[in-house]
């Protein structure tokens, strides 16, 4: 983004106050932090335009594969570093289908993607898209499969270097937007075609940056906007030094030719799940598998929801009042925090106990206990607040409230506030069971 002065010395400067600023200087000014909307000035010309919107474009073009619901967006990143600021567009994971597989083979496959699937803190992990690619040379075989592999709804990756494969993939599915992959030195004009007719992402792959560039100057020429690199690592240590290599030329805008998001194969890999853990971490917005064992995709989900979870945002979940294990009014209320770990946790834990009581979640702005506690977040009175909001006193007339041990110094007046029979649980929320099972309830 320019600076405000750069911006200033491309306004028309009438000092007008029809942007709602006094002055041309102080509309620059909140432009320039991204408060505002260039159109808000009526008078800015054409040429001024062009000039701003350039400067403020992402160093990383966004490229858009699918519609709908489940489309996916990737690239449009502005940090070289998550702690920054954070990463926006969370790395993609597609599954591989051949369409030399028998349809039985391919059923199988597409079950098993499918079944790749986990919540972990509220959120459901799973597989982005799928890929079709042509390995059999016959483009009937490559619709017939494309087709059915779009009936479950994701977006598409269609690999083969025959543009008229692509091409007749794209019309017999009607697909929308599914990306084109891959277009090399030998059929980058051809593929370019297709990718501009059919209005879809081309892939571009190239052992070495210089001819990538190439390539992408040539398919920008040819009208193609929405371009994904292939770097071709062969090595692991290769795949951190390209990514690394484009991410920090595109951010500094040193070099803009290949300021586009990155696409990783490591189909018939033996190193699949090392390699798609490094893209995950450097840059990576694509990842093709052939297939993913879920033993190895769970941690490699995790893995990725922990980078492109915002830094200074902690995640939460709703406040409110949840029942386990199907409560009724002589069962306890227990209470913790929204922050997502913490719920998580606490609700696993008093789920085991297999015995019936009420969780109070209150808000902590997705602050944990202890975190919450020290910045007077969570408070005597805040949990009272909470009890009454919920109506929970009247959803349980056991009047007992079981307060987590690390905060057992509220007791005293939160018994005395709530007119509850508190109870100090403990400090870790691995022993809910056992009090939960104790004479004591």
């Amino acid at each position: 983004m320019a600076t405000a002065i750069e911006i200033f010395k491309l306004l028309p400067k009438k000092n007008c106050g029809k942007c709602n600023f006094p002055t041309c200087l102080a509309f620059a000014m909140q432009l320039a932090n991204q408060k505002v909307k260039l159109s808000d000035c009526p008078f800015v010309s054409d040429e001024a335009k062009a000039k701003l919107e350039a400067s403020s474009a992402p160093p990383i073009h966004l490229v858009t594969i699918g519609s709908g619901d489940k489309k996916v967006e990737i690239g449009d990143e502005t940090e070289l570093y998550r702690h920054e600021k954070k990463f926006f567009h969370p790395t993609c994971y597609a599954i591989t289908i051949s369409d030399s597989m028998s349809d039985g083979e391919v059923e199988s496959k597409l079950k098993r993607a499918e079944e790749l699937s986990f919540e972990r803190i509220g959120q459901v992990l799973t597989i982005d898209l799928m890929a079709v690619r042509n390995d059999s040379d016959n483009d009937t075989r490559f619709a017939e499969v494309v087709s059915r592999v779009a009936e479950i709804g994701l977006p598409l990756v269609l690999m083969s270097e025959r543009p008229e494969a692509m091409k007749r993939a794209v019309e017999e599915a009607s697909l929308e937007k599914p990306l084109l992959y891959a277009a090399t030195e030998g059929n980058i004009e051809a593929m370019s075609s297709v990718a501009k007719e059919l209005a879809c992402p081309l892939a571009l792959r190239a052992d070495d940056l210089e001819t990538l560039a190439k390539l992408a100057v040539h398919a920008r020429e040819t009208g193609v906007e929405d371009l994904i690199l292939d770097l071709a690592p062969h090595r692991a240590k290769d795949l951190v030094e390209k990514n690394t290599i484009v991410r920090k030329n595109a951010i500094k805008r040193t070099f803009d030719g290949l300021g586009y998001p990155i696409i990783l194969n490591v189909c018939d890999d033996e190193r699949a799940v090392l390699k798609a853990m490094l893209a995950t971490m450097k840059y990576g917005s694509i990842v093709l598998f052939d297939d993913l064992n879920p033993a190895h995709a769970l941690p490699l989900f995790v893995l990725r929801q922990n980078i492109y979870t915002d830094p200074q945002v902690p995640i939460q979940v709703r406040a409110g009042l949840y029942p386990v294990n199907d409560p009724g009014p002589d069962d306890p209320i227990l209470f913790t925090t929204n922050f997502s770990l913490t719920y998580f946790t606490v609700m696993g834990d008093v789920d085991k106990a297999k015995v019936p009581a009420w969780l109070l979640v209150v808000d902590t702005e997705g602050l944990s206990v202890l975190t919450a506690y020290s910045a007077g977040k969570l408070t005597e009175e805040s949990v009272v607040e909470a009890l009454e909001e919920t109506s929970a006193k009247e959803k349980s007339t056991s009047g007992i409230l079981i307060i987590p041990g690390l905060i057992s110094r509220m007791s005293g007046k939160l018994q005395e506030l709530s007119g509850m029979r508190v109870i100090v649980g403990p400090r870790e929320s691995s022993g809910i069971p056992k009090l939960l099972r104790s004479e004591e309830f």
